[in-house]
C-alpha cells in the first residue's frame, strides 16, 4: 500500500543541553522535585486534560508516573529514576534533585564533557569508598536487639510524605505497626537463604488513622451473608485445619481449557458432565478430610452447596494477588487440575476465626508459624489512604532492605551536608598523582569539587520551604534551618535547637556558617557517639542501601545526559 503522505525526515538536533528548550523543560521539572522534598514539601495535584481521577501527592513514585514527559533528555532522567525507584522504593526525589543540579552547576562550569565525567566518577568514588568505611561520620549502625532505630528508620519514611496528612501520635502509632508487621514476616529459623513473609495491607478507608491494626496471619474480606453460612460449619479441633488452594476457575466453565475443538456426543449435556467432574473433585476432597477450601476465581454454587453440606468451608475470588502469601503461609501448592489432586498439594492452618472490623467482616486465617500477617490501614480519605499505603509499603521495602545491610544514614540534610564537606576537603588535599591519573589539573578538580558539593547542599537546601536560612557548622558538617523573620543582632546558638538528623543540639558550642557561603575546608568529624543518638526522639535517618543507590544513579545519569552530542527524533 503506498504511503499517503511522503515520509518526514528524522529531526537531529546537536548539542541538546545548549538549547533554549532543554534548559527549561529541565528547570521546570527540577523545580517541581525540589518543591516535593522533605516534611513540608509541597503537594502536587495530577491529572489529565480529560478529567478522571486527581492524585495528590509529593511522592517520586507517584509523580514521575503521573508526568507526561517528552523530551528525551528528561525522558532518560525521569527512567532512570523511576527505575531506581522499582528497585528501592525510597530516595526517588533525592536522586531526581541531585542529577537536576548536577547538570545545571556542571553546566556552568563550561568544561569539556568528557573532563567533567572523569572528574565526576573519581568524586563518585569517593563519596561511596567513605559512606562504606568505618570512618564514616554520617552514618550509624542499626542494631536488630533495639527497635529505637528501626523505629526511626520508618518513622523518618512516614513523616516525609505531608500528602498522608498523619499529625505526630498517628505518625508514631503507624510506625510501631509497621514495624510489628514486618517482624512477623522474619522467619523463626535461620537458613542460608532467607525468604521474608508478606504483609497484606487491607484497606479500611474514610475511618481514623488510630483505628489502624496489625493481625497475625491472612485476612481475607467476605460478605455478611457468607459469614452467616460459613462460621457455622467451622470445626472446633486441636487438630490442624488442611486446606486446598486452588487457582484455576471451580465455576464450570471452560474458558481455562485453550483453544481448540470440543466434540460432544449425541445425548451427552456437557454442563452436566462438568458438574459430574466438579463434584467427584468434591468428593475427593470430603475423602482428604480437607476443611477449608480457597479459589482464586469462582466455586461454583452446587460445588459450594456440596462442601458446606459435608462441613468445608468455601472461599473464592481471592484474587491474583493472595495467592502468593496463601501458599507461602500454609505451604499449600496451588492447584491447576480438576482431576487426581495430590494430598501433597494440601497446606495447613493452625485456626480459623472471624474478625469484624467497622463495617468489613473478615475471616481470619490463622497459620501455624507466622510469615503473613495483614495490615489494617487506615485513614481520613480516599487520597490520604493511597498515599499512607505508599509510603507504609516503602517504609517495608527500607527495613528490608537495612536487613540486608544494617547501616542507616543520617537524615535531614546532614549526609548531604557532611558530604559536601568532606568532598571540599578532600578535593584541596588531593596527591598529584591522582590529578595525574585522571588528566586534570588541580584547578579543574577543585573547580568540578565545588559544582558536587554545591549539588549535594542543594539538595538539603530544598528541605527549606518557607524562606529560612540554612547553615552548616563547622565540626560535623550537619544541616541546621532557621526560621524566617529571626533577628538581624541574634547568635546562631540563640536560633538553633537541633540539627537535621537530631543528633547536634546547639549546646555543644559549635560555630556555624551559611550554608554554601564561603570558607575554610575543614574534615568533618563523627558525631554517632554523641548522647543524642542514645536519647528517646526519634532519629532522622534515611536508607542506606537506597541513598548509596540513588547518589550513583544521578552521577551517571548526569555524566550520561552531559555527553549527549545528538538527538535524533522520528517525525513520523
Amino acid at each position: 500500500m503506498s504511503r499517503i503522505e511522503a515520509k518526514k525526515p528524522s529531526l537531529c538536533t546537536n548539542e541538546p543541553l545548549t538549547k533554549e528548550r532543554v534548559s527549561f523543560s529541565l528547570s521546570v521539572l527540577s523545580g517541581i522535585v525540589k518543591s516535593c522534598y522533605g516534611p513540608t514539601g509541597r503537594l502536587k495535584q495530577l491529572h489529565n486534560g480529560m478529567g478522571g481521577y486527581v492524585r495528590t501527592t509529593s511522592q517520586s513514585s507517584a509523580l514521575l508516573g503521573g508526568l507526561s514527559i517528552t523530551h528525551p533528555v528528561l525522558k532518560v532522567l525521569t527512567a532512570s529514576v523511576q527505575n531506581h525507584i522499582s528497585r528501592f522504593s525510597d530516595c526517588g526525589l533525592f536522586t531526581a534533585i541531585l542529577c537536576c543540579s548536577l547538570v545545571e552547576n556542571f553546566q556552568r562550569i563550561n568544561f569539556a564533557a568528557c573532563t567533567v565525567t572523569k572528574i565526576s566518577r573519581h568524586l563518585l568514588s569517593l563519596c561511596t569508598d567513605y559512606l562504606k568505611s568505618e570512618a564514616c561520620g554520617c552514618r550509624i549502625s542499626v542494631d536488630f536487639d533495639s527497635i529505637k532505630t528501626l523505629l526511626s528508620l520508618v518513622h523518618s519514611v512516614l513523616a516525609s510524605k505531608p500528602a498522608c496528612m498523619l499529625n505526630k501520635t498517628e505518625a508514631n502509632h503507624l510506625s510501631t505497626l509497621v514495624l510489628k508487621a514486618f517482624l512477623l514476616t522474619i522467619p523463626h529459623t535461620v537458613e542460608t537463604n532467607v525468604v521474608l513473609g508478606k504483609c497484606v495491607i487491607v484497606p479500611v478507608k474514610d475511618k481514623r488513622v488510630m483505628d489502624s491494626t496489625v493481625f497475625p496471619g491472612l485476612l481475607i474480606e467476605i460478605p455478611e451473608s457468607q459469614l452467616a453460612r460459613t462460621f457455622p460449619v467451622i470445626r472446633v479441633s486441636s487438630s490442624t485445619i488442611k486446606m486446598a488452594l486452588f487457582c484455576i476457575s471451580l465455576s464450570g466453565d471452560l474458558s481455562n481449557i485453550g483453544e481448540g475443538t470440543v466434540i460432544v456426543h449425541h445425548g451427552i449435556s456437557l454442563e452436566v458432565a462438568v458438574l459430574d467432574q466438579l463434584l467427584n473433585l468434591g468428593k475427593q476432597l470430603i475423602n482428604d478430610q480437607v476443611d477449608l477450601v480457597v479459589c482464586q476465581k469462582v466455586i461454583h454454587p452446587s460445588l459450594k452447596q456440596y462442601l458446606e453440606e459435608h462441613r468445608v468451608i468455601t472461599i473464592d475470588r481471592v484474587g491474583v494477588s493472595m495467592m502468593e502469601p496463601l501458599s507461602q503461609m500454609t505451604g499449600s501448592q496451588p492447584i491447576a487440575a480438576l482431576h487426581s489432586v495430590s494430598p501433597t498439594c494440601y497446606g495447613s492452618l493452625k485456626d480459623l476465626r472471624t474478625e469484624s472490623f467497622v463495617s468489613k467482616n473478615f475471616l481470619h486465617l490463622i497459620p501455624n508459624d507466622t510469615l503473613v500477617c495483614s495490615l489494617i490501614l487506615c485513614n481520613r480519605n480516599e487520597m490520604a489512604w493511597d498515599e499512607l499505603k505508599l509510603a507504609c509499603q516503602t517504609a517495608e521495602h527500607v527495613l528490608q532492605l537495612t536487613i540486608k545491610q544494617p547501616l542507616a544514614l543520617l537524615g535531614g540534610g546532614c549526609t548531604e551536608t557532611h558530604l559536601a564537606s568532606y568532598i571540599r576537603h578532600k578535593s584541596f588535599t588531593l596527591p598529584a598523582s591522582v590529578l595525574k591519573a585522571i588528566d586534570c589539573s588541580r584547578t579543574q578538580y577543585q573547580l568540578v569539587a565545588d559544582a558536587f558539593s554545591r549539588s549535594l547542599e542543594c539538595v538539603a537546601c530544598c528541605l527549606e520551604h518557607d524562606d529560612g536560612e540554612i547553615l552548616t557548622d563547622m565540626v560535623y558538617g550537619h544541616f541546621w534551618s532557621v526560621q524566617s523573620g529571626f533577628p538581624s543582632d541574634c547568635n546562631w546558638s540563640d536560633l538553633v535547637l537541633k540539627c537535621g538528623c537530631g543528633i547536634c543540639s546547639n549546646q555543644q558550642n559549635l560555630n556555624w556558617t551559611v550554608l554554601q557561603s564561603q570558607c575554610i575546608p575543614f574534615t568533618p568529624q563523627s558525631c554517632s557517639n554523641e548522647p543524642s543518638v542514645n536519647s528517646t526522639d526519634h532519629l532522622v535517618l534515611d536508607c542506606f542501601t537506597a541513598k548509596c543507590s540513588g547518589l550513583q544513579v544521578a552521577v551517571e545519569t548526569t555524566n550520561l545526559i552531559l555527553d549527549l552530542s545528538y538527538i535524533v527524533e522520528d517525525q513520523n
